[in-house]
């Protein structure tokens, strides 16, 4: 609304242009053959919201500002191992240590905003919380600042000088935050108090009551989101060297594969998406299932309650007196946690029942999202903590992409007490295999190839049971009937908010 990115992404994942006068290309001469650097036209005429010229320096201080440890700003590591150059006043070059092929992620996107060199210049560093900017924010979006209330509302008024002819089609915007998203739904499928609600994780005999007020309607659109189970490979229980779920322990059961096959034999994807997110979720047996060209045409959706018990059976696992099956003294139960949402807490019931006519107990646990989503160090019922056996919740990546997004899995990147429960593989699975695929396609500039080592390391991470996948869940929002609007899963809700205009 406020900030741009030089370029975005539409609602299927192609680049297009916003203060970049065009996409790069080979053809046009922007990417390089070698995949090791981009070159990027800028619009000329951009001003920021205070009238000062965007330009080709603002672009390279963007960089130098992000890679700046100091500054503890999100894409650090975006930054960190390239160089953005100036070449002349609207053109820039960035340059990467090697071949490059998911290229756009620097300067693109919902994380590649760009922010005023004149404004931010001297805030550069550990001072970065200082700026006044940060509370009153100056760029080149259709919409200036205007006032914001933390946890209540933003508001925003008509760029006059926006960059675009004839754009934006509304005079000001409000954004309304807090409250539920039940009552955001309400408040425009029902009322008609808003235009536009968006992230509306709510069952869909619910959004169907609301949407027969006849006042809206429900947008879904495309995303790589999935609602998925986390297997934990080691042991939540016993704590090693101060330290729970430590990567010198494994799972006393998880570690058997046929309990993990068990396990996923025993959810009811089908279900699950029928009687709880029917729109608003696609039962789906893979990890990546957006764009198209990476999802793998090799793995299938099974549930199947006997075929589990007798996987179980056969590998020793038997019921005991209380129904519940046992081996060598261990029983099989496990703690199922996920945050406080009526789609998951009703999940969690349909996979319980399961679980328990095939002889594993299940301890349900639910979290307040606060709590659950947070970063708290200390905290240990976060999830990036997973001091459990199970987990479920919603994950994806934030672009066409998967490069980043399969991180998760890799040996190098366990979350762990030495990096504060940050790093991304949360279930501590570790294979050389998928370490290799993952190496090789972050280095492979052919798509037709790369696509394929993703679909790999795909069907790896399903077949090996450290994850179950439930359902797909593609963008969902409410919008009034006569609003034209586009919402975009792999940007901002509001990526072309400039486009956006109410019909007769």
């Amino acid at each position: 609304m406020f900030y741009e990115p030089l370029a975005s992404w539409d609602q299927e994942g192609n680049l297009v242009p916003v203060l970049a006068a065009e996409v790069p290309s080979l053809e046009n001469g922007g990417l390089a053959k070698d995949g090791k650097s981009v070159t990027w036209k800028l619009k000329q005429g951009v001003q920021w919201h205070d009238g000062t010229s965007f330009t080709a320096d603002d672009v390279v201080f963007n960089w130098q500002y992000a890679r700046n440890p100091a500054t503890a700003t999100i894409t650090s590591g975006t930054y960190k191992d390239i160089t953005v150059e100036k070449l002349d006043q609207y053109t820039v070059r960035v340059l990467f240590a090697s071949p490059r092929p998911f290229w756009a992620d620097a300067l693109v996107g919902i994380y590649g905003m760009i922010i005023p060199q004149h404004l931010y210049a001297s805030y550069a560093g550990a001072n970065s919380r200082d700026a006044p900017a940060n509370l009153h924010p100056v760029g080149t979006g259709p919409y200036r600042f205007k006032d914001f209330k933390p946890g209540d509302l933003l508001s925003g008024e008509i760029n006059a000088n926006y960059h675009q002819p004839g754009r934006p089609y509304f005079d000001a915007v409000d954004l309304k935050g807090g409250g539920d998203a039940v009552s955001a739904a309400r408040a425009v499928l029902q009322t008609g108090e808003f235009h536009f609600a968006w992230n509306l994780q709510i069952e869909d005999e619910v959004l169907k009551r609301l949407e027969a007020a006849g006042k809206g309607r429900i947008l879904i659109y495309p995303t790589g989101q999935l609602e998925q189970i986390q297997l934990n490979f080691t042991d939540p229980w016993t704590e090693v060297d101060g330290e729970r779920a430590s990567i010198k322990t494994t799972h006393p059961t998880l570690s058997d594969p046929a309990v993990r096959d068990a396990l996923a034999l025993l959810v009811d994807r089908d279900s699950i998406q029928k009687y709880i997110y029917g729109r608003t979720g696609e039962s789906t047996p893979d990890y990546i299932n957006k764009p198209d060209r990476f999802r793998s045409p090799n793995m299938k959706k099974e549930f199947d309650v006997d075929q589990a018990a007798q996987r179980l059976e056969a590998a020793g696992w038997h019921k005991g007196a209380d129904g519940i099956r046992a081996k060598d003294g261990k029983r099989l139960k496990f703690v199922f946690q996920t945050s406080i949402n009526q789609p998951r807490q009703k999940t969690q019931a349909v996979i319980k029942q399961a679980c328990q006519k095939a002889g594993i107990e299940i301890e349900i646990k639910a979290v307040v999202p606060a709590v659950f989503f947070s970063s708290d160090v200390a905290n240990p019922d976060t999830f990036t903590h997973f001091f459990t056996d199970m987990q479920m919740y919603t994950t994806g990546p934030n672009q066409p992409d998967p490069g980043v997004w399969m991180q998760s899995f890799l040996s190098d990147a366990i979350s762990c007490k030495a990096n504060k429960w940050q790093g991304r593989n949360l279930t501590r699975w570790r294979n050389a295999e998928f370490d290799r695929l993952h190496a090789t396609a972050e280095a492979e500039l052919d798509p037709v190839k790369r696509a394929a080592l993703y679909i790999r390391m795909n069907d790896l991470v399903v077949t090996q049971r450290v994850v179950i996948p439930i359902v797909y869940r593609p963008g969902v929002a409410a919008a009034i009937n006569n609003l034209q609007a586009s919402p975009n899963g792999w940007d901002s809700s509001f990526w072309d908010l400039q486009n956006w205009r109410m019909t007769a």
